[in-house]
Parts: structure tokens; C-alpha cells; sequence
């Protein structure tokens, strides 16, 4: 196997696990805290409650995307805005998540993980887009 391939197979393995992620964090604030709650939680950091909504539709709709393959550059940092969000409300609680509060090592992480996904791109078994648009490592 060359460098290239491995290269494509590492951002696939990258690129499942970062959007496995955005759509269970998404379809917890749906499906545990419910939208309401996720919406009261919000403003009680600070944040309009309609965000929520925003919120949850993006990291729903956004991992898809990354799981599939799709724009992946590109979602993956508009995304980044999303976790910078988590990442000032998590500040305050310290460096480990376990924190009550939770910390914000997490949410930074995941912030330097999506900036790599948006560097590296979709990698290997991305979707094909339908209207001819090929990534550029596919073009001869």
C-alpha cells in the first residue's frame, strides 16, 4: 500500500468517526434533552434559544454530510463555529471534561479535528456527486 492510500484510508477512518460524532450530538439534543430543553439550556449559557435549533440541524445534517462523504471540506469548517460555541461554554469548567460542568478539552479537540478533516478531505468511499464534480486526487 503507498503513501497515498493510506493517506485516503486514514481520512475515511477520520471522516466516519467525526461525523458519527456531530450526528450523535445532534440526536441528543433531539432525542434526550428535546429541543425545548436543549433550547433552555442555551439561553441559560448565554446563547438565544433558537440557536438549539440551528445547532442540532447542523450537526445532524453536517455529520451526514461528512459521513457520506459530501462537501467535506466545507462542512467540516463550517462546523468549526458549532464547536467553538461548546468550547466557550465548557471554558469556565476546566481542562478535563469529566469536570462537572464538563471541560473543554473535548470540544477543542474535535475543533483541531475537523480543521485536519477540512485539510485532508473525504478520503476513500466518499459519495459521488451526481453533477460531474470530481475531488481533485480523482482527476487524471
Amino acid at each position: 500500500m503507498n503513501t497515498q492510500r493510506q493517506v485516503e484510508y486514514a481520512a475515511f477512518i477520520l471522516r466516519v468517526a467525526l461525523g458519527g460524532m456531530f450526528v450523535a450530538h445532534g440526536l441528543l439534543k433531539v432525542m434526550v434533552f428535546t429541543l425545548p430543553g436543549t433550547a433552555a439550556f442555551f439561553e441559560s449559557v448565554g446563547f438565544p434559544g433558537w440557536a438549539a435549533y440551528v445547532v442540532a440541524l447542523a450537526e445532524i445534517g453536517g455529520g451526514a454530510l461528512i459521513l457520506a462523504g459530501v462537501a467535506v471540506r466545507w462542512v467540516s469548517l463550517a462546523l468549526v463555529p458549532v464547536l467553538l460555541g461548546a468550547l466557550s461554554v465548557h471554558w469556565g469548567a476546566g481542562w478535563v471534561f469529566s469536570n462537572e460542568g464538563g471541560g473543554w478539552e473535548y470540544p477543542a479537540f474535535l475543533v483541531i479535528v475537523s480543521i485536519v478533516q477540512a485539510l485532508l478531505g473525504a478520503g476513500a468511499y466518499r459519495l459521488a456527486l451526481p453533477w460531474g464534480v470530481r475531488p481533485r486526487a480523482a482527476v487524471a
